[in-house]
């Protein structure tokens, strides 16, 4: 069942973000005037195919589902009737072909903006940019954080968020260089931090960047108080009630709701003697955590949950809405910065800056699109701007049978003065199509080894 939620999540993006691309080659395609004769989402063999419109464009589905593409009316590609000869696609002026493939991509980084838009918009529950107590040693304790302190900048750029924080970390992390961070602690003192971001080893970006300098979250002290118990959970079977509190587990003493939360994970499948103090007595259970998949991984869960805190809630989360101009405004932003840190990576990846580790297959962001369906529709539809910014810049790339390698074409044929001969363009559609093998091929055994270490 959870691999046919992954798979549908997965189907779901991938299917709009191929159809959201297309039709931004058919759409430019049909308003410069070409005969558009098939759209098709996949390649191969149709498994569902329609006529429909004047020009009698074929819609289908192809039987290999990732990708997919539009088929206009050319003279390379077969005879052309004399009187369709104006509508033929090699028959337009190269500012039209230009434009009907650079459509595309276009159309990607549009979704994008409207996704961010709709996100911002309705609005976010972000986790605040409050760091936890660095680690010993860390570059984070050497700077002088301290525990529930609050970042309010980074090199004078205001953040509120820690996914603010951890992005403008990030986007500096090749520099290679020393940023100032500007905190606020629990009694209002500003303080300025200098944090050296070469401890970040960036060719493994695929880890947590923070985590090299010691930066976490802040996590707050929860008494291990049950607040809810699920109904039929192994904590009710067992017995547990509202108001219970968690004292030690198998012996071990328990601090707050992170320990037990933390050991019951550790221990599914696997009986548990839990020491619990209720009305002022001390009751022993045997609980036996259920396994369960979260986020990919298997845990154990007993069914309980802690006291809620809504003055807890309100420290550690900040609403993130703007007004119909604003959200357009920082849509735009997201979409752009992403975009260009996109194709750093690309460049840092080609100069050994950034390990080819980083590169993702589609069982990758399979896992997570699952993963972010799961979390909710505001991290799904987060997930689908990512991927559909990360494929609009994969096919302005110039790589021969892109986007970006027809794009490339056109402006040699603007400086030429004339089109490229044909022996040219087949070099280089061997070329592209030896270097997209290679990349898919890379890409796939990425997964396959994420699969298999875990």
């Amino acid at each position: 069942m959870n691999l046919l939620y992954y798979l549908a999540a997965f189907a779901v993006a991938l299917g709009t973000l191929i159809v959201v691309h297309e039709y931004g080659h058919y759409l430019v395609a049909r308003l410069s005037g070409v005969k558009v004769l098939r759209f098709s989402m996949g390649f191969g063999r149709p498994l569902v195919s329609r006529r429909w419109g004047k020009d009698a464009t074929e819609w289908s589905i192809g039987v290999f589902p990732l990708g997919g593409y539009v088929k206009m009316l050319d003279e390379r590609e077969g005879p052309v009737p004399s009187e369709e000869l104006p509508r033929a696609f090699n028959r337009q002026h190269v500012a039209k072909r230009f434009a009907i493939v650079l459509a595309g991509p276009v159309a990607n980084f549009l979704l994008a903006i409207f996704l961010y838009w709709c996100l911002y918009l309705y609005g976010m529950d972000e986790l605040r940019a409050i760091v936890a107590r660095p680690s010993a040693g860390s570059v984070a304790e050497q700077a002088g954080f301290r525990d529930g302190e609050s970042i309010r900048a980074v090199d004078g750029i205001s953040v509120s968020t820690w996914q603010d924080f951890r992005w403008q970390l990030l986007q500096k992390a090749f520099d290679k260089r020393v940023v100032s961070v500007e905190t606020m602690d629990t009694q209002n003192h500003i303080e300025i931090r200098r944090v050296d971001l070469s401890a970040i080893d960036t060719r493994e970006l695929e880890r947590d960047p923070l985590g090299y300098l010691g930066l976490m979250p802040f996590r707050p002290h929860v008494p291990a108080v049950v607040g809810r118990v699920e109904p039929g959970s192994a904590a009710d079977q067992a017995g547990m009630r509202i108001g219970d509190q968690v004292l030690a587990i198998d012996g071990q003493q328990i601090a707050d709701f992170g320990d037990l939360a933390r050991i019951v994970s550790a221990a599914a499948g696997r009986s548990l003697q839990l020491e619990i103090a209720r009305d002022g007595t001390k009751l022993g259970f045997a609980v036996t955590p259920r396994e369960v998949e979260d986020r990919g991984r298997r845990i154990g869960r007993i069914g309980v949950a802690p006291q809620e805190d809504v003055g807890l809630r309100e420290r550690l989360f900040v609403r993130v809405h703007y007004g119909p101009v604003a959200a357009l405004s920082r849509a735009a932003e997201q979409t752009w910065d992403t975009s260009v840190f996109s194709l750093a990576m690309v460049g840092k990846m080609l100069t050994g800056d950034v390990s080819l580790k980083n590169l993702s297959g589609p069982v990758t962001i399979a896992d997570y699109a699952g993963q972010s369906a799961r979390m909710g529709g505001t991290y799904y539809l987060r997930f689908m701007a990512l991927i559909s910014i990360s494929l609009g810049v994969l096919n302005l790339l110039p790589i021969p049978l892109l986007d970006g390698g027809h794009l490339m074409y056109y402006l040699l044929e603007i400086v030429k003065g004339g089109p490229l001969s044909e022996r040219v363009m087949e070099i280089g559609q061997q070329i592209g199509l030896a270097v997209l093998a290679m990349l898919m091929a890379l890409a796939f055994y990425n997964d396959i080894n994420r699969l298999v270490s875990g």
